[in-house]
């Protein structure tokens, strides 16, 4: 195979592969009516005057599926623990028994869950979109290696190649979505 041709495949991946990882990234945030530390990766606490993650400065565990427990390193943490949940704007109500912070998460409503699955088919689409992008600059840039000389058979395998990446994919993405769909849904 032309190196220049392996090169433009070699960067599909690359490119496919960003996208893929955001849509599962950004469908991972969304909660799915059961309890995950994840949820809370988008929290920050104040320690020492900077703000920092709070999995930097306390344990997280789901004892159960309607339960995250946030147990902190420093015990002088559970007030600015209880502040920076509650400024994330997670729809989280945070307790603490002064040893450690309970948060009770929330049943899903049939209408919430459903707008759920409308949010992660969004994401489906930026990912999609992301994809079909890589695959018009892959394909334009097989285009100029044709032009530059590279074989009529090379570019047809070139692009045959392209639609196998770009078909792996979007499997890849319906799987994720199915599978996140499958989660919502689940009571």
């Amino acid at each position: 195979m032309n190196e220049d041709l392996k090169m433009v495949l070699d960067e599909l991946k690359i490119s496919v592969e960003k996208a893929l990882h955001h849509v599962v990234l950004e469908i991972s945030k969304l909660r799915a009516g059961k309890a995950s530390p994840s949820m809370l990766d988008s929290v920050s606490v104040e320690y020492y005057g900077s703000q920092v993650p709070l999995s930097q400065v306390a344990n997280i565990n789901t004892p159960d599926a309607k339960t995250i427990i946030v147990k902190p390193w420093e015990k002088g943490m559970i007030e600015d623990i209880s502040k920076g949940i509650m400024h994330a704007n997670l729809g989280l109500n945070p307790q603490n028994d002064g040893e450690q912070v309970i948060i009770n998460v929330p049943p899903l409503t049939e209408e919430r869950r459903l707008q759920l699955v409308k949010q992660v088919k969004g994401e489906s689409e930026h990912g999609k979109i992301g994809i079909r992008s890589a695959r018009k600059d892959a394909l334009d840039f097989i285009k100029t290696l044709k032009s530059d000389g590279l074989s009529e058979d090379m570019a047809k395998d070139g692009e045959i190649e392209v639609q196998k990446i770009i078909d792996t994919y979007n499997k890849k993405i319906d799987d994720a979505i199915a599978n996140k769909e499958k989660d919502i849904m689940t009571i």
